[in-house]
């Protein structure tokens, strides 16, 4: 079974945030990425986009939380996280700057 979504599509964006800092220090990274996205195409785009070389992923579904506006009661949308770890010593130079 093929999956229409591209490499370069997998990937939606990176989440930054304290815990996410102090997992990047010990060689994890965390990607909001496609809600088809399976774990073997997420470090397959990793792998391809950055020339890293992965060593496991975790994928996680995150769940809408209710909010409301005015009399209205709702969801925010679900989404998917990818937990990827990388080889010991390489690092991703985009999430350097941050």
């Amino acid at each position: 079974m093929a999956l229409s979504i591209s490499t370069e599509n997998i990937l939606i964006a990176p989440i930054l945030s304290e815990k996410t800092n102090i997992m990047r220090e010990k060689g994890f990274y965390v990607f909001k990425v496609d809600s088809r996205a399976t774990k073997i195409l997420v470090k397959e785009a990793v792998a391809k986009l950055f020339n890293v070389h992965p060593l496991f992923c975790n994928i996680q579904i995150v769940g809408g939380k209710p909010k409301r506006q005015r009399s209205r009661s709702g969801y925010t949308a679900t989404w998917k996280k990818a937990i990827v770890r990388l080889k010991a010593g390489e690092k991703i130079p985009l999430f350097e700057g941050v």
